[in-house]
């Protein structure tokens, strides 16, 4: 089992408004404690700028725990902090487009629900796909859809890559996630939000021990 794969078992997103009144820090501080191996820094409102203050700032902890930091959307603004990689979507930088820029250890994610799409995304270059919304999000604007488990296994078996389901997850029902062909889970609310996101965090991480 390589790195990666192991990292993404579980990948907590970033969100200051839901990790309010505590900082983002804070919240992945301890979940990264209760030994979580990977963070993807998402603020859709900040500057660039801003991101790349905020990336510096995780970075320091990742490194500290081992773990891979993602930037959401912007390659440029992981690239200038020194992040792992970034993931990216259908409307941002093309897959193609980011590795003609970024090293070749550079790590590059995207987002599709689609087993034809991902495999073309993994053949693009991208090293892992983010699958959801498994059960259905307000944290990201998929429209509400939910595709359910069956679609997930689907694209985690059309795929030689990681496959990492996403939306509505918790530390209820990961079990289910887990029992699938899916790599691990990536979550928001249900880390950022929690009282104790750490002990969250770590029954998240325990939901994959089956798989050492």
């Amino acid at each position: 089992m390589s790195r990666l794969d192991r990292a993404l078992r579980v990948l907590v997103l970033t969100d200051a408004g839901l990790a309010a009144p505590r900082s983002v820090v804070e919240v992945v501080q301890a979940v990264l404690e209760a030994g979580v191996r990977s963070i993807q820094l998402r603020d859709k409102t900040a500057t660039a700028r801003e991101l790349h203050t905020q990336a510096q700032a995780l970075l320091a902890l990742t490194r500290r725990h081992g773990a891979l930091l993602l930037v959401n959307d912007r390659v440029d603004v992981a690239l200038a902090a020194g992040a792992d990689g970034a993931h990216l979507g259908p409307n941002d930088l093309s897959i193609a487009g980011a590795r003609h820029i970024v090293p070749p250890n550079f790590i590059v994610g995207y987002s599709c629900d689609d087993p034809v799409e991902a495999r073309a995304a993994m053949a693009a270059g991208a090293d892992y796909i983010g699958c959801g919304a498994v059960f259905g999000t307000t944290s990201k604007d998929v429209g509400g859809e939910a595709i359910g488990l069956e679609r997930l296994d689907a694209v985690a078996g059309a795929v030689a890559g990681p496959t990492v389901a996403i939306g509505g997850i918790d530390d209820q029902n990961v079990h289910r996630v887990a029992a699938t062909r899916a790599t691990g889970v990536a979550v928001v609310s249900s880390v950022m939000a929690a009282p104790d996101p750490g002990a969250v965090a770590g029954r998240l991480v325990a939901a994959f021990a089956h798989r050492d």
